[in-house]
């Protein structure tokens, strides 16, 4: 092989080395979702506000409303529903709503949201702290009605997001939460 050849091959591999992840290197393989995006919690955890700030680096249109409720989808006039799963004590006091009003909340909006066609991206981003009995019942009750779902690879420990997305919902999992916003962003066309 030539040396001009040797170099084209040497530069080909050191920029590929340093561009970002495309969505290939995702489990979902094209873009599902199109803005505006509504931003919601599921559960009540702070998280929210930290997917918030990954949606705004990302550049991303979007509202945030953590209480909606199903009817609010209709005057919400977005495309798009992205729940932060993830329970917390403090947040369902705080909202001044039990965990069984949240997950009645949580259910009927995922089924009107369905039924009005719009795609929904879920995200754990809380990591394993983020975990337990309280956040577990609203994962369980979240994700199968998602279309893709981003976790924080100390989250699913334990596989419960790879149990439940199966082959049927898309899973990619990244190791940091500042790992969240490209794989996300991809989700939506451009």
């Amino acid at each position: 092989m030539k040396r001009s050849g040797r170099i084209v091959i040497i530069v080909a591999a050191v920029m590929a080395a340093c561009l970002p992840l495309s969505l290939a290197a995702y489990n979902l393989k094209a873009p599902i979702a199109a803005q505006p995006a509504l931003l919601t919690s599921v559960g009540q955890s702070a998280d929210v506000e930290m997917a918030k700030a990954i949606m705004g680096r990302a550049k991303l249109s979007f509202t945030m409303d953590s209480l909606v409720k199903a009817q609010g989808l209709a005057s919400a006039n977005a495309k798009t529903l992205i729940i932060v799963v993830g329970g917390s004590s403090k947040g369902l006091g705080a909202a001044g709503i039990s965990a069984d009003a949240e997950l009645e909340r949580t259910k009927a909006l995922l089924t009107e949201a369905k039924k009005r066609g719009m795609k929904i991206i879920g995200l754990h981003i809380g990591g394993e702290a983020r975990r337990g009995e309280l956040s577990d019942r609203f994962i369980n009750a979240a994700v199968p009605y998602c279309d893709y779902f981003i976790v924080v690879e100390e989250g699913n420990n334990d596989g419960l997001f790879t149990k439940l997305c199966g082959t049927k919902i898309p899973l990619d999992t990244v190791q940091k939460i500042s790992q969240v916003g490209e794989p996300l962003a991809a989700a939506f066309t451009k």
